[in-house]
Order: structure tokens, then sequence, then C-alpha cells
């Protein structure tokens, strides 16, 4: 883990009311994220890690504990961080480049054109150069989330969370788009991302290190650090005997966890 922290979560806990009582979603949960790591989160459904990434932004409230930032505690929206969800969310009356520039435009950033500029970088760094003026229903959900990273990383967040960002898609398009985001986060040194998945193999091919949440209400069970070096090979790596062995270690503990939802 990097030496200097930037999101804490100390002994934190979430409980949602409604009209069948309480549901404690979150218990007692710490985890210390350092500046420029890439840390993945699995857990069984329903343990909470969505939440978790809501509470982290700003989105809902603590219901106990504290989040702290960059060595001080906050509340409420947090806009040194970037949130990209599973379901794209670019708005259909924009153009692809136009929903690049939005995140730009709302934080006031450069003049028109230099927001223009950005955003057909990063389009040309995607692989989507061509598709500069297209609408949100011609392009595929691949393309649909490679906009959506990039229109999050436009502004230069200094911290990501990425919510299954790859969960619908097929395993050709998940890998070519966990090769991209690795070169993305790679390119900017001190970026943090936090990036929850239900896939195993995904977690450790990405991640610094790997934590696995419990059973509702969640913990933070185990945090496994990935020992693999950078830059790593995607589409190879699963064949890599540390990874092999890392894997059935972290499967042991998350297995156990799983089974626990359905007992």
């Amino acid at each position: 883990m990097a030496d200097r922290a930037v999101v804490e979560v100390r002994g934190v806990s979430r409980t949602f009311r409604g009209p069948r009582g309480e549901m404690v979603a979150l218990k007692d949960v710490n985890l210390t994220i350092g500046a420029g790591e890439f840390v993945t989160v699995v857990g069984p459904s329903g343990c909470g890690k969505s939440t978790l990434l809501n509470l982290i932004v700003g989105l809902i409230e603590p219901t106990q504990g504290e989040l702290w930032y960059a060595g001080e505690p906050y509340r409420g929206i947090n806009h040194d961080i970037g949130y990209v969800t599973q379901a794209d969310n670019l708005f259909p009356w924009r153009t692809v480049l136009r929903n690049v520039t939005f995140g730009l435009e709302m934080r006031h950033i450069g003049t028109r054109k230099d927001r223009r500029r950005r955003a057909l970088e990063l389009l040309d760094q995607v692989g989507l150069q061509g598709f500069a003026g297209h609408y949100r229903h011609e392009l595929s959900g691949g393309m649909r989330q490679r906009v959506n990273i990039v229109r999050t990383i436009a502004y230069n967040p200094k911290v990501i969370l990425l919510d299954e960002p790859f969960g619908p898609l097929d395993v050709q398009n998940r890998l070519q788009l966990q090769d991209l985001l690795l070169r993305l986060w790679q390119s900017r040194p001190g970026t943090t991302v936090i990036f929850i998945t239900h896939d195993l193999t995904e977690a450790i091919a990405l991640g610094d290190r790997v934590v696995v949440m419990s059973a509702r209400p969640g913990r933070v069970r185990e945090v496994f650090p990935v020992t693999l070096p950078r830059p790593r090979d995607i589409y190879t790596i699963h064949t890599n005997q540390i990874f092999r062995s890392l894997y059935d270690k972290v499967w042991a503990h998350l297995a156990e966890e799983m089974r626990m939802t359905t007992s």
C-alpha cells in the first residue's frame, strides 16, 4: 500500500430504515487506501459493496463512524472523487464529445476549445476518435462504458470509484476494458482507484490489494496484497502461478462468506 493515506473509512456502519424495519448494510468497516493505489473489493451479493462506494463519494452518510480524505474528515459530496457506475448514464441528447466535456463544463475547467481538445485526446486514447459526433443509441455497450470512463477521467479526479463497470459486458469486451483501465490509470501517477467486482479473476488481475467483504452486515473480512508485478498482461495473467495461488487463497475466504448468504 502507498504510504500516504488518501481515503480512510474509520469504524463506519450504515443502517437503512424502511417500512419493514432496519437493515444493517455495513458494520464497523475500517479501511485505509493509499494515494495512487488500485484497490479491488469483492464479496457476496448484498454485502454492502455499493453502499461503501456511495458513502465514500458522499451520496449517503454513515450511521456511525467517520470518513477521512487526505487527512481531514468530511461529510457530503466529495468533488475530488469521480464515480463510474455499472450503468453508463450517458446523456442521450448529448453527443459522445459533449458527454465527455460535461464534467469539465460543470467545474468550469478551461475554455470551450480547451475542453473540446481534452475530450478528443481522451477519445483517441480509448479508440473512439471517430465517434465524437455519435449519440448513445449509436454505440455498443463496450463503447458506452469507454465514454463513461473517460467522461470521469477528463477532469482528473484524484480518486476514482468504479462499481462493477464491466459487469454486463461479454468476456472479450471485459478484457479489453480491463486492459484499457490499467493503461489509463498507469498514465496518471497518483490517481487512486477503488473498484468493485463480482469477478475474482478481475479483482486480482487489476488490484494492488483485494478486499474481501463479509456477508451482510458487510465488514472487511480480509485484505490480500497482490504481489504480481506491473505492468500486467490482462490476457495471460491467469496463467501465472502467483495468480493461481492467490486466487485459491482468496476464493477460500470468499466462498465461505457466500455460503453464509444461502444457509
